[in-house]
C-alpha cells in the first residue's frame, strides 16, 4: 500500500485527474456493454433512456470525484510532508573560537513514508555587519532588481555549509514519527547572531507533480 500511495502522489494533478475519470469510464462500460452483447436488440433500444441516464450518472460521478480530487484535496494526506524545527546550542571553546549546534528535528505529518537522500546545513552571519553592508544588502532584495529568485531573501555572508547526502532507504521517516540530524559549526568567536538555514530534498517530487519539491526552515540564534 506504501508503494502504491508513493507512485500516486508522483504523478501530475492532470495525470491523477485523468485516471479518476478513466476508472468510472471503465465501471461505467463493464456495466452497460453486456446489454448490447447479451439481450436482444428489442430490448437493447427499449433500454435506451436508461443508458443514458446512466451514462449521464457516470460522468457526473466522475465529475464530484475530480472535483473532491483537486479542490478538496481529499488525497493530498497521501502525499510526503515535513515539518522541521531547530535544536541550537553553543559553547566557547578557546580563546578565538565558538562552537555550534544545529539539531533539525524532522517530524513526518503525513501519512506515507518521507525518505531522507539529500539536503545541506548553512549557517550565516547577521552580526556584526557594516552600515555599508546593510545598506547593500537591503538595495539586494527591496530596491531595483529586487524579486527576482537570486534576491528575494536578504542574502547575509555565509561562514559555513554541510552537504549530506545519504544512500536509497538509509534514512526513512515513519508516519507520525521523528528523526533528528545534527551538523556542528566552529566560527570565530567574534560572531554574535547567526542565522542557520536547513533544507531536505523530496525524493517523491517531479515537475509538474503538484508536491513539494523539499522542505526547509530558518532560525535566526544569538550567541552573545
Amino acid at each position: 500500500m506504501n508503494r502504491l500511495q508513493r507512485s500516486w502522489s508522483r504523478l501530475g494533478e492532470g495525470w491523477r485527474g485523468a485516471l479518476f475519470t478513466l476508472g468510472f469510464l471503465v465501471v461505467w462500460l463493464c456495466i452497460t456493454l453486456p446489454l448490447y452483447l447479451f439481450l436482444p436488440r428489442s430490448e437493447v433500444f427499449k433500454d435506451v433512456s436508461a443508458v443514458l441516464q446512466s451514462f449521464i450518472t457516470a460522468l457526473a460521478v466522475a465529475a464530484g470525484g475530480y472535483f473532491a480530487l483537486f479542490k478538496l484535496q481529499v488525497f493530498r494526506n497521501l502525499q510526503p510532508h515535513l515539518t522541521i524545527e531547530h535544536e541550537i546550542s553553543h559553547r566557547i571553546i578557546s580563546d578565538s573560537y565558538a562552537h555550534i549546534s544545529v539539531t533539525a528535528v524532522l517530524r513526518n505529518s503525513s501519512r506515507v513514508k518521507v525518505e531522507l537522500r539529500e539536503g545541506f546545513f548553512r549557517l550565516q552571519q547577521v552580526v556584526p555587519t557594516t552600515d555599508e553592508d546593510v545598506a547593500r544588502l537591503y538595495a539586494e532584495v527591496f530596491e531595483d532588481g529586487a524579486g527576482d529568485e537570486e534576491s528575494d531573501h536578504i542574502q547575509w555572508p555565509i561562514l559555513d555549509t554541510h552537504y549530506p547526502n545519504w544512500d536509497r532507504g538509509k534514512i526513512v521517516v515513519e508516519p507520525g514519527e521523528s528523526h533528528p540530524e545534527t551538523y556542528e559549526f566552529i566560527v570565530s568567536k567574534d560572531v554574535e547572531s547567526v542565522l542557520v538555514y536547513t533544507y531536505f530534498d523530496n525524493p517523491a517530487y517531479s515537475e509538474g507533480s503538484g508536491v513539494a519539491e523539499g522542505w526547509h526552515a530558518t532560525t535566526v540564534y544569538d550567541i552573545r
